[in-house]
């Protein structure tokens, strides 16, 4: 089958309106696009002169339609689509241009995201260096817009441009949408003619419970108003009268009754501040409390931008009619609130024009309206992590980290620290340490707070002031096993009391959390019957989702989605001793007392002999972490390599911790990753985060047996899986890995994929689903008590009851069980009434 027959057609539809020239470009750049299946649809919007001519001349094979009225930009889409043969619906500007992948990146997310309807592009100037649309806004008062939009792109952070995101609507300039939800919409609303017919579409769509998806890999490049330039002046006011028109037009179809009840009114009074301050009109002129003067009765001059404003808002009154009945569609279809696309709004509360009148009439007006309570800020998270946040970061604060990144494109984020070590690299959202004294005021801020390890223990208030807040638990690692092998060094009674005292702080938040986060599927496995021991796996729970995804999901440790990129030095330049052309095995992470480096070290000892260029490097000796204690097992590593004569010759310890944004350098030198571990119960239920380093960076992987990751690498014939402690097979095992180029090259090729699956913002999706509609769980709703209790026995039933038990009393026991078991009921009965008295 021809790679084109596996795609969908896409129909990319083009409005021109007396623009030839730039719709002739970009025309010809479709026609060189590298997408296979692609139908080019025209529409001129009645132009008239010679822009049919051109455009036929200079691109024959696109379908070209002829409007015989202009019908707007709103309208010309809808006529292109009608024309259209294509599954997917792709819209461009006329004064825009694709970047190679445009359309494929986009299809890719609609075929591997049923969910979304629609992919909004990332657009930028021309030259490639401003920024045009990277992220969509809402103001409470209906005008769309976008975000960083006019400034330059090295300005913006990149977790707001590089990443993909959820959006409220995609710019019309540059999108694509299924075509059966296009045509069940009804498209674009042609009332709107252009400007913020994308932001209603958008919206309609969020409300149906469909998802707009931003695709940054969906890149192109646009003329911003190219078009508009060109048939009006920037001082006629018809672009601000569709802007102000629409903008209420959108606002009335698509809030709900509440919602629109407040907001209406008062952005009805804001349209005619905002008229009268960008005209700059004196509105006190007719005010007889300024002064009483000669009758004045002659016409006073408006400014036309004041005027667009006032009409503004006398054509949406002419169209609530129709408007109304379209409301009524749109109400009786949505699925879901308006609270629900708060975080898609961004900034609700934005003003939007900085004019001094007017920004006196917008706080009024929210505060008269209490529009704040319809529109107020997003959500607040807050995650804690105990782990240190520098550079140089362990798994706990890279988790935390990536959490609170991806979180922080649609939520107010604070990642707090309560490890004395914190200076954070630079951050898209807030980061600051605490004490457990000082955690009382972000908690109290919070709406959903993160929490991992220790950290309940330390926020007592949790359990008791803030036990109506929501929680959400990070169990990816069982503290309690790893102390089983960690501890094994100490004390037996100290071992004991330790680990006691680890399971109380783990039931603390099974008992405590609304939601939870684990690592694998064994792991899932194991905390649902942790919490069916614990009780928490009720009958209402279990009513409520009997799945119990809803309480328990699984959310990986990720890794980066983009590919690593070498930006220093690595370890060949770093490590005296390792040649350009030797052969790296590379242990990424700590030693810890439940891995085995020291069968791992056996095997470079027997692989030497027979492969002089073999180097095995540990990457960070020394956690970064002060609180983690040194493991003994470091040492005796250490002991056996240089018993071995090996160090600084075949192994290398790196003493420091590589920094967490350099690390990639030390990855892309090595040729295969090794993780070795003892065979006992961490391993089982362990998630060894080194392997996802691996595969980010593309390395062959030689693992022990008995872990989720050794599944995946037999599965997925990602390198080789060895047993426990055999030192023979683990050396022929980094040979092959090392050495067999077809092995490894295949290996490599099937990382791509499957590394994919762990990139954080795949990784972290239940958590980002969680906090966007976020609940207690169904067992800490307040007030939900029983529906249906059992009935009190009364009369006769009491009386059988009695008898039935007083004959199994002597059955099981005779006389003296009866008579204990009596004056234990009499004792019980007794003390039920004191309690009542």
């Amino acid at each position: 089958m021809a790679q084109g027959e596996t795609q969908p057609v896409v129909s990319v539809i083009v409005v021109n309106y007396r623009g030839a020239a730039d719709t002739v470009t970009c025309l010809r750049a479709l026609a060189e696009h590298d997408y296979p299946n692609l139908e080019v649809i025209c529409v001129d919007n009645a132009s008239g002169g010679e822009d049919v001519a051109e455009i036929k001349a200079a691109a024959p094979g696109v379908k070209l339609v002829e409007s015989p009225v202009n019908s707007g930009f709103a309208g010309g889409c809808n006529l292109g689509a009608r024309h259209a043969t294509g599954t997917v619906l792709a819209f461009l500007n006329n004064d825009a241009r694709p970047a190679p992948g445009w359309v494929g990146a986009a299809v890719a997310e609609l075929r591997a995201q049923p969910t979304v309807a629609a992919v909004a592009s990332k657009v930028l100037d021309w030259d490639g260096t401003g920024t045009d649309f990277v992220d969509a806004g809402l103001t409470w008062f209906g005008m769309g817009y976008k975000r960083h939009a006019g400034g330059p792109l090295a300005d913006v952070p990149s977790a707001e441009h590089e990443i993909a995101k959820d959006v409220l609507f995609a710019t019309g300039s540059a999108m694509f949408v299924r075509a059966g939800v296009f045509a069940e919409l009804g498209g674009f609303d042609e009332r709107f003619f252009m400007f913020y017919e994308d932001v209603d579409l958008g919206w309609r769509l969020n409300l149906r419970g469909w998802r707009v998806r931003y695709v940054p890999e969906s890149l192109t490049y646009h003329k911003h108003h190219a078009t508009m330039s060109t048939v009006d002046a920037p001082d006629s006011g018809r672009e601000t009268f569709l802007l102000e028109r629409n903008a209420l037009a959108a606002l009335y179809k698509n809030l709900s009754d509440e919602t629109l009840s407040r907001a209406l009114p008062a952005a009805l009074a804001l349209a005619v501040r905002r008229a009268t301050a960008r005209g700059d009109l004196d509105a006190t002129q007719l005010d007889l409390a300024h002064g009483v003067g000669p009758a004045e009765t002659g016409p006073v001059e408006v400014p036309r931008t004041t005027l667009a404003g006032v009409l503004a808002i006398d054509q949406f009154v002419e169209l609530l009619p129709s408007l109304a009945e379209s409301r009524a569609a749109e109400q009786a279809a949505r699925v879901r609130t308006d609270a629900d696309l708060l975080p898609l709004l961004r900034k609700a509360l934005e003003p939007a024009y900085p004019l001094p009148r007017y920004l006196a009439a917008h706080d009024i007006l929210v505060e008269t309206f209490g529009i704040d309570a319809l529109f107020g800020q997003r959500r607040k998270v807050l995650v804690i992590t105990g782990d240190a946040i520098t550079e140089r970061m362990a798994g706990p604060a890279i988790r935390a980290w990536n959490m609170s990144a991806t979180l922080a494109t649609e939520h107010d984020v604070h990642l707090v620290t309560v490890n004395p070590l914190a200076d954070p690299p630079p951050a898209p959202f807030r980061v600051s340490a605490a004490t457990r004294r000082d955690l009382e005021t972000p908690i109290a801020w919070a709406d959903i707070i993160v929490l991992q390890g220790h950290v309940l223990e330390l926020a007592p208030s949790l359990k008791k002031q803030y036990a109506h807040k929501i929680v959400v638990a990070d169990l990816y690692d069982p503290m309690h096993l790893e102390l089983l092998e960690q501890g094994k060094g100490v004390p037996d009674d100290k071992r004991a009391l330790d680990l006691i005292g680890v399971t109380k702080v783990l039931d603390a938040q099974l008992e405590r959390g609304d939601f939870f986060l684990c690592a694998s599927e064994r792991q899932r496995h194991f905390w649902l019957g942790h919490l069916a021991a614990m009780g928490r796996l009720s009958p209402r729970l279990y009513d409520a989702d009997p799945t119990t995804q809803s309480l328990l999901s699984i959310v990986p440790f990720g890794l980066s989605p983009n590919a690593p990129v070498r930006t220093g030095p690595g370890l060949r330049s770093t490590l005296h001793g390792i040649g350009e052309t030797d052969h790296v095995v590379l242990w990424a992470g700590g030693v810890y007392s439940w891995f085995d480096p020291l069968t791992l070290v056996r095997a470079i000892e027997q692989l030497r002999q027979r492969r002089g260029d073999v180097r095995l490097v540990f990457l960070g000796m020394k956690h970064p972490n002060p609180e983690v204690t040194e493991m003994d097992i470091g040492a005796r590593t250490m002991l056996l390599s240089d018993t071995l004569g090996l160090t600084g010759k075949h192994v290398f310890f790196n003493q420091h911790w590589v920094p967490y944004e350099e690390r990639q350098n030390w990855l892309l030198d090595a040729n295969c990753g090794v993780t070795t571990h003892y065979e006992h119960v961490e391993t089982t239920f362990a998630f060894r985060t080194r392997v996802l380093d691996y595969l980010w960076a593309g390395l062959p992987i030689v693992t022990t047996d008995g872990d989720s990751f050794a599944d995946l690498v037999r599965e997925e014939k990602l390198g080789v899986v060895v047993p426990a402690e055999d030192v023979d097979a683990l050396a022929a095992a980094l040979e092959k890995a090392l050495y067999d180029e077809e092995f490894a090259a295949g290996c490599v090729e099937r990382m791509a994929a499957v590394a994919q699956r762990y990139a954080w913002p795949e990784a972290l999706k239940p958590l980002v689903e969680f906090c966007r509609n976020p609940r207690p769980a169904a067992d800490r709703l307040p007030g939900s008590d029983d529906l249906v209790v059992t009935a009190p026995v009364r009369g006769k039933e009491m009386l059988r009851r009695d008898v039935d038990l007083i004959r199994e009393y002597l059955a099981d026991g005779g006389p003296k069980e009866l008579v204990r078991r009596v004056g234990g009921r009499v004792v019980k009965v007794a003390k039920q009434r004191l309690g009542r008295g």
